[in-house]
């Protein structure tokens, strides 16, 4: 059981780390971590999830609170921000959005920084962002490892549902990201006129 728990807390902290730097593939260790747990104990499979869980929402929450601290001077320098209105438009889409919005940032590959900045930009409060949030992480969490559960379910041994949950991942997030360059980018309508006075 001891072996267990540090096995999460290290869960735990990768995916704190992935949160706060972005280069980590933390639902691929969420999803391998889940494989294994299925494998030796489906209960544990719960506590995979918590684990991821509780690392993606501290992670954002972190980052978050940076973002709050000097995410507009960082979000005026962002080309894809600097339209006219653009920043208060994608900002008023965040505040509508809620748990939803939050959710599909984490499924998609570069999603959850903007989200999270346009969020601290636009001044969503504390409270409101880590309700919001909470759901959000527990979500992602359960999607990965059910991922991982999916691989469990497939190969006999441990070593190839985890490998397998890993990979599984790895397409998903290159599939999202390739369709996501090949979409266009909307062009924002052209000003109107102001009235004559």
């Amino acid at each position: 059981m001891t072996a267990t728990l540090g096995a999460l807390a290290w869960l735990t902290v990768v995916v704190l780390f992935g949160a706060v730097v972005p280069v980590v593939p933390t639902g691929a260790a969420v999803s391998g971590a889940a494989a294994l747990a299925a494998h030796q104990d489906p209960v544990t499979v719960l506590l995979v999830v918590l684990a991821g869980a509780i690392g993606a929402y501290v992670g954002d929450l972190a980052v978050y609170l940076a973002m709050c601290w000097g995410g507009e001077r960082f979000a005026r320098r962002l080309r894809w921000l600097r339209g006219p209105n653009r920043l208060d438009r994608v900002s008023a889409r965040v505040r509508e959005g809620g748990v939803a919005m939050f959710l599909v940032s984490r499924l998609i590959p570069g999603g959850r920084l903007p989200v999270l900045l346009a969020a601290a930009v636009s001044g969503l409060p504390w409270r409101r962002f880590a309700v919001a949030n909470l759901p959000a992480s527990l979500l992602w969490s359960a999607l990965y490892a059910a991922i991982g559960v999916l691989g469990r379910a497939v190969f006999p041994e441990p070593w190839q549902s985890v490998v397998a949950a890993i990979l599984i991942v790895v397409l998903i997030s290159q599939a999202l990201g390739w369709w996501g360059r090949r979409r266009p980018l909307p062009v924002p309508p052209p000003a109107s006129p102001a009235p004559p006075a």
